[in-house]
């Protein structure tokens, strides 16, 4: 019997059928070949009577293959948006089952690999909308009734309050279901017309992240590796939230994972689990923030230290007297490149020659989208599509633009890879550090250091990503 991960619709074939005809009749196109058009359709549906009155609308030969109703339902709502219809067949679900729609909404949206699960209400609907590679997808439209028992479901799995609706509520599952398991961090906030439901999807497992595959080029690689190596010092990732920073640090901790060397981490959250490392969640509510765990740590005998954030001057601090005592520390800092992790530490209030003494590595990350290979179209391109005054580093003649298909769900993108911009700090660079001087693009090109641009501009000219996702690095070259 079809699944609906069996069951793949070609662009092509969803236009032969308008939103009323596949609603109306509850059909699917399957495929079309040589005058005859195969359908899916309701298992237990008059075949005779869809068939007769299809061929006359469509003026083709109709087959049927019959796939369960819930199959028809999760399909059409995917694939004929069309909102009475749509919130009738989800409503169906959850209205018979709430525990049961949850449940598969969160397999659904791991095995899909999404990050995030949104489930919101509006004035007129209710929508969950799940988000992969970094993009928001629309998967369900819900009833406004059985919205109220879907938050219920999820406050009681996450141990909170459900008579307050009136305040902000975090919470957190660790979520078991057949052969899955992984915590799910979830967070509600009241709105105007109801609360806002999000669900992060944390995997526990660290196993498979290897920093071969992350997206360094072999250069930026040779000298993160250096920087990984050296006993002592800070070495910082820079970047947005969600640029993958966290997932690169985990990386390198599964690198520096030897029996040999003691290694602790203070976390919030602890986002994968790594045997061998001891972990710490961090607990404000008590006093457990990053610069006390910090203090307990030194007093822990350790090789490598990992702070979650760099986000004040205490923790900057404790990170600095860490370094200066023969450890190596890991840690991300909110920057929007790499040598402006320098200027963001002495704002913070640290000396420059502490930093300069400090500071071994620093690296600026982002992530950007990959066309789908499966639908991208080669069209023409014109150097006036650059942003003004960005000079390229090499020609493009053709460049590939998304398209969209079933395999992508329509968002023309598959899968993500990261863009480092890597800066070994070495003596001369120490140097202008303690002289407070800033401007050093000179000495980075003497030394070949890539800048996002050009790292990006060259996934961009193999033409496995598009222009409007290396844009806004662009504007930094």
């Amino acid at each position: 019997m079809n699944t609906t991960e069996d069951i793949i619709l070609l662009t092509d074939n969803i236009h032969l059928l308008t939103k009323d005809q596949a609603w109306h009749y509850r059909v699917l196109p399957k495929q079309k070949s040589n005058g005859t058009f195969t359908l899916y359709c309701e298992d237990g549906a008059n075949q005779n009577e869809i068939i007769s009155e299809l061929e006359i609308l469509l003026g083709l030969t109709v087959n049927l293959d019959a796939i369960p109703p819930v199959q028809i339902a999760r399909l059409l709502s995917k694939y004929y948006i069309k909102d009475n219809a749509a919130q009738g067949a989800i409503q169906l679900q959850l209205h018979n089952n709430a525990d049961d729609f949850l449940l598969n909404l969160i397999s659904e949206a791991k095995n899909l690999k999404s990050s995030d699960i949104h489930i919101e209400s509006y004035e007129n609907k209710c929508r969950v909308r799940i988000r992969i590679d970094g993009m928001m997808v629309e998967r369900y439209l819900l009833k406004r009734d059985d919205y109220p028992a879907l938050i219920n479901k999820i406050k009681i799995l996450s141990n909170l309050d459900i008579s307050e609706k009136r305040l902000p509520q975090d919470g957190r599952i660790n979520f078991k279901h057949k052969d899955q398991q992984f915590d799910i961090r979830v967070s509600i906030l009241p709105t105007l017309h109801g609360e806002k439901v999000v669900l992060r999807l944390l995997n526990n497992d660290a196993t498979e992240i290897d920093l071969n595959s992350l997206g360094f080029s072999a250069f930026d690689l040779d000298n993160y590796l250096q920087g990984v190596k050296r006993p002592n010092g800070i070495l910082l990732i820079s970047g947005p939230t969600g640029s993958g920073k966290t997932t690169t640090l985990y990386a390198t901790l599964k690198l520096l994972n030897k029996e040999t060397r003691n290694i602790l981490t203070v976390e919030d959250p602890v986002e994968y689990t790594l045997e061998g490392i001891n972990q710490v969640q961090l607990k404000e509510s008590i006093g457990l923030g990053f610069a006390a765990a910090l203090r307990t740590f030194l007093r822990q005998d350790p090789d490598v230290i990992m702070v979650g954030e760099i986000r004040d001057t205490e923790t900057a601090n404790m990170a600095i007297r860490a370094a200066l005592t023969g450890h190596l520390v890991l840690s991300t800092i909110h920057t929007n490149s790499a040598w402006g992790t320098v200027s963001r530490l002495i704002d913070m209030g640290i000396p420059s020659f502490l930093v300069a003494n400090t500071l071994n590595t620093t690296v600026a990350q982002r992530l950007i989208r990959l066309l789908c290979p499966h639908c991208k179209k080669e069209q023409d391109f014109k150097s006036d599509m650059y942003p003004k005054q960005f000079k390229p580093y090499s020609e493009v003649t053709k460049h590939y633009v998304p398209n969209g298909c079933e395999v992508c769900y329509y968002t023309g993108y598959k899968g993500r890879k990261a863009v480092y911009e890597v800066i070994p700090v070495d003596q001369d660079l120490a140097l202008e550090i303690k002289n407070g001087n800033m401007y050093i693009q000179e000495l980075l090109k003497e030394r070949g250091i890539q800048t996002l641009a050009e790292n990006a501009f060259y996934i961009f000219s193999e033409g496995t990503t598009s222009l409007e996702e290396i844009y806004p690095l662009l504007f930094n070259y």
